[in-house]
Parts: structure tokens; sequence; C-alpha cells
């Protein structure tokens, strides 16, 4: 924005770090011969934007190598300059200024075209509403304030230096497809990012309260920079009992009364409970509404939030009302992680696992790796969940709707036929974590595997010591309650990937060798479950 100090500060950056630096007005006044203005005056603006793409794009395709260049504040509106900027890999830099810091700026530029015989508090909320929304595409967003241009200088520098751009991986599908980006600072940077794949600017956004309390103002700003409206703001209880019949019609009916079209985005900001209750409702309400998901915990970033399996709870099990329904896009905030709760790390660790038994090299490193990322490492953390999520976009990618009869999608329920009994037991009231339940349930199908001669006998160990390193329960019997081995295989029965009323189970032959079996013995279960701590 005009004050903002693009040129001050683009000089001294290039002064620090030994640079060139170009300022873009500059070198079309150098082309043209005359001043900005009289272009303008003379041929319009539309002629003056595509000759300030065409230098922008020459600038950046220089041959003397980095150079720090200050653009113009309208270039940047312009999509084809914004896009000539990404396809040269420059790193856009917004310096990001409030209103009141703007107008002490820009106090005695009268001679300015833009504020001749204008007010300059009407012509900055003008700018801002016009190009705010284009400025927050930016790769890096820096807010300035009254602080002296060394200290803004400083500032960006060490924002341009600590920079990390999020990885982004595709899930192609039949119809289209989505991205999910993986990297810090991703619900600051929400509303941009939507922007370049979601026609409608409204958006309504659901969450839990613990989660809105931390994460919300992040995103309400995200949302607001890339020019999002948000027409409500709906939360539900913490925990997997919101997973209900009675909390979807409550937020269905909140969703309704902020009157929705069917471009309105729904975003789910919390974890897997968020997201599998937000994405029924998207799935649903006005008969579909495009959906984002914005996960915040472990286990939705490595796995809840991608593929688009969606639903609640009832009574008789976990997940059996739902729908598939693909998000527009993923954002992965991974600097959420450090806010949570070790539990709660340690629960999305299990979905970890369960993918590293799957894929293979994967579990090594899990097994080498685990304790740094439960201790909070951010590096191993966001290796984690790029991996899970490459793993799992693959996956869905050719499986989709989970239609192969063996293998395809259904190799991601490994431990959780196990795991979804023993949450429906404990009645979804917390005592007992969805990730924690896989976990158990991770141990348990290692041991069926090994019991029916499937994998070596030192697989079943080697899957619960690890489990026991991270801090996730390897054993039934380790919890403060009892089960019943024929409620326990009664529910397993009833799971929604029984077939014909016959349990169904991904067994291992080895970390990376999973396989769908639906021919155990029901006796073999019984058994196991016994030798587990089950009453009878």
């Amino acid at each position: 924005m005009p004050g903002c100090g693009k040129s001050s500060i683009g000089r001294r950056l290039a002064a620090r770090w030994n640079l060139p630096f170009l300022d873009a007005d500059a070198e079309i006044e150098r082309a043209a011969g005359i001043p900005i203005g009289e272009i303008f005056a003379r041929y319009g603006e539309a002629h003056f934007r595509e000759g300030e793409r065409r230098v922008i794009a020459r600038l950046l395709r220089g041959e003397g190598g980095p150079v720090v260049l200050a653009t113009g504040g309208g270039a940047w509106a312009d999509p084809r300059t914004r896009a000539a900027v990404r396809e040269s890999g420059a790193l856009s830099v917004w310096l990001k200024c409030r209103l009141p810091v703007l107008l002490r700026r820009v106090a005695g530029r009268e001679h300015r075209p833009m504020f001749r015989n204008a007010d300059p508090r009407e012509v900055l909320e003008r700018l801002m509403a016009e190009r705010h929304p284009s400025y927050a595409e930016a790769e890096l967003i820096v807010t300035c304030s009254d602080e002296s241009p060394e200290v803004t200088t400083r500032r960006v520098a060490e924002a341009v230096l600590a920079h990390r751009p999020p990885a982004r991986l595709r899930v192609d599908l039949a119809r289209g497809g989505y991205d999910v980006l993986i990297g810090e600072g991703l619900l600051r940077r929400a509303g941009a990012e939507m922007a370049q794949s979601l026609p409608g600017r409204r958006a309504v956004i659901v969450s839990d309260a613990q989660v809105a309390q931390r994460h919300l103002p992040a995103l309400r700003e995200g949302l607001a920079d890339g020019g999002f409206a948000v027409l409500a703001e709906v939360l539900v209880p913490p925990g997997e009992a919101s997973k209900s019949l009675a909390e979807y019609g409550r937020v269905a009916e909140a969703i309704l009364a902020a009157r929705p079209d069917r471009q309105t985005v729904l975003i789910a900001l919390g974890g897997g409970v968020v997201g599998d209750l937000a994405g029924f409702v998207a799935a649903t309400v006005l008969r579909g509404l495009p959906f984002v998901q914005c996960p915040t915990t472990l286990l939705a970033q490595v796995d809840s939030s991608v593929g688009g399996k969606t639903g609640i709870n009832t009574a008789q099990g976990k997940n059996l009302l739902g729908a598939f329904h693909q998000p527009k896009l993923v954002l992965a905030d991974t600097a959420t992680l450090a806010t949570l709760p070790p539990r709660e790390l340690r629960a999305g660790w299990a979905e970890v696992a369960k993918h590293g038994l799957l894929q293979g090299p994967l579990w090594e490193w899990c097994e080498a790796q685990g304790p740094a990322a439960m201790r909070g490492e951010a590096a191993a953390l966001a290796h984690a969940v790029l991996e899970s999520c490459r793993l799992k976009a693959a996956i869905v990618a050719e499986d989709e709707f989970e239609t192969r009869p063996e293998g395809g999608r259904a190799l991601l329920n490994l431990g959780h036929t196990f795991g979804h009994a023993l949450e429906a037991e404990c009645g979804y009231s917390g005592a007992l974590l969805h990730g924690e339940a896989v976990a158990l349930g991770l141990g348990l199908a290692a041991e069926l595997s090994a019991r029916l001669g499937l994998c070596g006998q030192e697989l079943p160990g080697r899957v619960r010591e690890h489990l026991r390193e991270v801090g996730l329960p390897a054993r039934i019997a380790a919890l403060d309650r009892r089960f019943s081995a024929e409620r326990l295989i009664a529910r397993m029965k009833a799971d929604k990937k029984a077939r014909e009323g016959a349990m169904r189970f991904v067994l291992l032959r080895g970390p990376g060798e999973a396989f769908t079996e639906s021919g155990v013995e029901e006796a073999a279960v019984r058994a196991l479950l016994l030798e587990e701590g089950c009453e009878a």
C-alpha cells in the first residue's frame, strides 16, 4: 500500500545482502521516457498495467542473479503479474500496515495522482478493500508498525531467511482433485490459498471451544486478508461425543440460519471430530457445500482430514452415518501441533505408526524418530505429516470410495476393526481416545497375524514396544476398564467394514505387506481377546 515503505525497506534489504535494488516504477518510467502519471493520463490504466507486467517479467528474468525488487502497489493486484512472479520463482513479501500507520505516512503526498483532490482515508480504505485479497496471496506477510525502517528491515530479513514454503501434495481424483498444504503459518494464509481454488468469498466456520480459543483469531485474520466474509462461527463441545445426531442437527440449523448459498465454503477448524462432523454437515446442507479442512491435531493432519470420509457415530457404532465428501483444500498448519496436550499428540502418532506399517520404510523411520516427535521436535512431526499424507493421497486416488474388494483404501483400516469396537464400548466418553484405540488395534492386528502364521512371531512385540516407547497403550489389560470379548466381537460384526456378518480385518505379513481378510475364525479372535485380559 502507499506508505508501507516498499522502496525504503527494499533499498535497505539490498544493501544488507549486497544485492542490486530495482524499483519497478522507476524502471517503467525509464522504459517509457515519461512519468507514470503522464502514462496514466495519456493511455489509461489498462495500457499502464500491461506495460508494468512486461517490465516486471523482464526484470525477474534478468541474467545478473538475485535482486530486490519493489513493485508498484497496483502491480500485484493484476493476476497476470502475480502469475509472472510465481513462475519466476521469486519470493513475494507483503509489507502489511494498518490504516492509521498509512495515514500518517501518506500525509503531504497530495501531489500523487491517487491523492489529488481526494480524502486520503477514503482512498486508502478503497485500495485496501480492492487490493488486500490479492496482497494476501504473497508467500510471506510481514506486519509493519510505526517502528524505524531499520527495525522493519531487520524483521523482514529474518522472516525471509526463516521462510520455508509449505509442502504441497495433490490428491488426484477422477472428478478433479485438491491440494494438501503442509507447513507453518497456513491458518494466516487461509484466505489467500482458498481464493485460488474456490469461486465464492463467503464462509462459515465449525470448530470446538478449545481449538477456537487458540487458533480462530489467526484463521479470522487470514480469511479477512483474503477477502472472505464469515457468515457464522459454530462451536461444538470438544470430544468424540460431538459426533452425534444431536450435534449434527444443531450445527446444520445454525449454518442454515446464516443463509448460505452453494458457493459458501464450510471450514472445519479442529481435530478429527470437528472434521468428520463438519464434513458430514457440508455433504448434506443444500445437498453439498464446498468444504475446507484446517486440521489442528496430529491425528487429523496425518489421517482424517485427507480422503473425504465424513460421518457421525450412533449407539450402534462409530461412523455409521456419513458420506464421502472430498474437501476442496486441506491446510495442515504444523505450528498448531505445538499447542497440543501430550496425550493428544501421542494419540495422533497411532495413525502415523499405522501408515508406517502399511508403507514399510516409514515404519523403520517411526521406530527411530517416534520418541523425538513425541518430544515435540518440529522437523520430525512435519516429516510424519508429509509422509502420511503422501501415502494416504496415493491410496485415496486409486480407491476413492473404498470399492475395491481387496486392498485399496480398506487397508487404511489397519487396527480399526478392534479399535472402533473398543471405542464404542467406552461410549465415546473420552476415556479412550480414538488414537489410543487404534494403537491397541495395531497391537491386536499384529498379534492375530502372527497367530495365523502370516508374519514373524517377533512383529507383535516390535509393534507393541514402539507403542509403549511413544507413550501409547499397547495392551487392553493396561486400561483401567474390563471388556467383554463377546460384546467386542458383536461390535466388530456390526462394523461398517464387515461383510455379511463376518468380521473383516486388515492383517500383516510384515511392514509394507498388509491385506484385507474376511475369513478369520471367530474362535481365533475370541481366544486372542481372552488372553488379552477380556472377560468371556
